[in-house]
């Protein structure tokens, strides 16, 4: 089939390079425009335009793709279909009903859970154990087309948003071939989406990885994964950001609950009399910490200017003690 293709971060780089070995006639790549970054200003390309140049595919990069001379400038490639990964742009009704096929929208979760911006990291920070991959038949609406086809991954315990990325991008590349393959033969049934049973899956933003040690260590734990790689989570220690990386949650100790419960004591997450944020413990390898509920494992860390590093390498280079409070600013 003949395709525009419109896609701009690294996840949308699979499915273009996808398409390509399938056999597709990838006839335009439509992304954001350039962009400055970091202390030079230098201009980076979007990922899927350095793909694009190495594909030899020509690229278009319009400010404002709702605008008539950009709709004009596409319909003159008498694509069959558009298909569109993580473009960045709403799409106008013009665009959408230009090709024979229309808009073909790869969305990384199982529609219509976690409609919106970033659902591979809302799938983690709710503690889904399956998420996946659908492709859509785009309309108007904000991830509210037509169901065409679903791929199921499992979110193991270890994953981050990282890693989730890295496997639906796969999983994604994969289902819009066949998504193209049943449509061109007519074997495609699609389903409409109904409501949404997961709130809208919003923007990440860098505040959102400040610790709020008052809630439970499940819920940190799952924020300190689906925050990885960006924006991260951190916590203040020492007037210095403290980002966390890598942790996990302390099973209670053997008949702790019990001896606690025989001498009358109520105390929040097996440590009585500790505040949220509390550090309880330094061992060699971790520290752990207390949360509004449970404790947390903390394993890997990194302060500003360093590198990533477990708590061991962290240890040999600083000091923390038991009792020290970590704060949330």
């Amino acid at each position: 089939m003949k395709v525009i293709f419109m896609g701009t971060p690294d996840f949308s780089v699979g499915t273009l390079e996808a398409l390509v070995r399938a056999g597709h006639e990838v006839c335009l790549v439509v992304t954001q425009p350039d962009k400055p970054k970091g202390r030079g200003k230098d201009v980076q390309y979007p990922p899927v335009k350095e793909a694009a140049q190495r594909l030899q595919i020509p690229v278009f990069q319009p400010k404002r793709v709702r605008d008539a001379d950009c709709v004009e400038y596409l319909k003159n490639y008498r694509a069959d279909v558009c298909v569109v990964v993580a473009f960045g742009q709403i799409l106008p009704k013009e665009i959408l009903e230009m090709t024979p096929y229309g808009c073909i929208n790869v969305h990384a979760s199982l529609l219509p859970k976690y409609r919106g911006a970033a659902p591979i990291q809302w799938a983690i920070l709710s503690g889904e154990r399956i998420t996946g991959v659908t492709t859509m038949q785009m309309d108007e609406g904000l991830d509210t087309g037509d169901m065409l086809l679903k791929t199921e991954v499992e979110i193991t315990p270890e994953e981050t948003g990282e890693s989730l990325h890295d496997k639906l991008a796969q999983a994604g590349a994969a289902l819009a071939v066949r998504t193209l393959e049943e449509m061109k033969s007519g074997n495609l049934s699609p389903e409409k989406q109904g409501d949404s049973p997961t709130p809208y899956a919003k923007m990440l933003k860098k505040e959102m990885g400040n610790i709020d040690w008052k809630t439970s260590a499940v819920e940190i734990e799952r924020l300190i994964r689906g925050l990885n790689s960006w924006p991260s989570a951190y916590t203040h220690w020492n007037g210095k950001v403290m980002k966390i990386w890598k942790a996990g949650i302390q099973k209670a100790k053997a008949g702790a609950e019990i001896q606690e419960a025989e001498a009358g004591k109520e105390c929040a997450g097996g440590s009585c009399g500790a505040l949220p944020g509390t550090v309880l413990e330094v061992g060699k390898c971790s520290f752990s910490v207390q949360t509004g509920e449970g404790i947390l494992l903390v394993k890997e860390v990194q302060l500003p200017g360093k590198k990533r590093m477990d708590v061991g390498a962290f240890l040999r280079g600083n000091v923390l003690e038991a009792g020290t409070l970590l704060e949330r600013i």
